[in-house]
């Protein structure tokens, strides 16, 4: 069964414990905790071992599981200690994006080898690394996503397919997702208006509000066999939005895509 999840970054103006709560409250089965650098650090890799009994005891406490951590960033010195955190507290994937520019080879090229050599850091630690296509970037739609499954053999490197991205680059995501499923191991997802360059606000990001085929794109997702976790991810909420706020569009999401995944007989 799919097991659906939010990223803490929608509640980057609480403390984790708020976000857990609220998540929960909403039927969330788990949830990607933020470690994104001068944006969300609910997980903050500076300090992760003091954190670490308290961020499991708030989980517990809710009834939660830790589906995934954000990291984001490529440094080496963010993602060691990141997959480090992850192993000791139970967060099984670890993701970030891949940097560099679109349709630059010598930037394709750098970022899958970096990645190649990150996974199998990943690996000596048991957790997964996982990459997403992102507009503007260097792996940003299906082609340069293949490649990057081409390249990358390890076990211990998984595509994190983010439907909004590939609707974004111009592709229809129901499609465009049998093509790679075979490598993916974790879902970001949430909804968008027309294919312009950025998601828009983050009301219009909650699942269903858009112009995304996700009903066809979770079909898609069942009928190939995946299992993993899909996580709302939902980026630029403001000191403006109340708890209210996000807890709405996290609620939102959750109604519509449980709906969908428990007509496909997928939860």
């Amino acid at each position: 069964m799919i097991k659906l999840g939010v990223n803490s970054v929608l509640f980057k103006q609480f403390d984790f414990a708020t976000a857990a709560r609220h998540i929960a409250k909403c039927g969330y089965d788990g949830l990607e905790i933020a470690a994104i650098q001068g944006i969300c650090e609910h997980l903050d890799l500076s300090r992760w071992k003091e954190q670490k009994a308290e961020l499991k005891a708030v989980m517990e406490e809710n009834g939660l599981e830790f589906l995934s951590t954000e990291v984001a960033s490529l440094s080496e010195e963010r993602l060691l200690p990141a997959f480090e955190a992850a192993a000791e507290i139970g967060i099984p994937i670890v993701n970030v994006g891949p940097g560099g520019k679109s349709d630059r080879e010598e930037d394709l090229a750098a970022s899958i080898d970096h990645l190649a050599r990150m996974a199998e850091k990943a690996a000596s630690f048991g957790v997964t690394l996982c990459v997403k296509a992102h507009v503007g970037q260097s792996i940003y739609n299906t082609p340069t996503t293949l490649r990057a499954m081409r390249d990358i053999t390890s076990a211990a490197f998984g595509i994190d397919m983010d439907p909004s991205h590939i609707h974004r680059a111009g592709e229809n995501a129901e499609e465009a997702l049998p093509a790679v499923l075979s490598r993916v191991k974790h879902i970001h997802i949430r909804d968008c208006k027309g294919r312009e360059q950025g998601p828009g606000p983050i009301e219009r990001q909650a699942c269903g509000r858009g112009d995304i085929d996700l009903f066809g794109f979770c079909k898609a997702l069942v009928d190939g066999g995946y299992d993993g976790p899909v996580v709302l991810e939902v980026i630029g909420a403001t000191p403006d939005h109340s708890l209210a706020d996000v807890s709405i569009v996290a609620a939102e999401s959750y109604g519509y895509l449980n709906a969908v995944l428990k007509q496909l007989q997928a939860r």
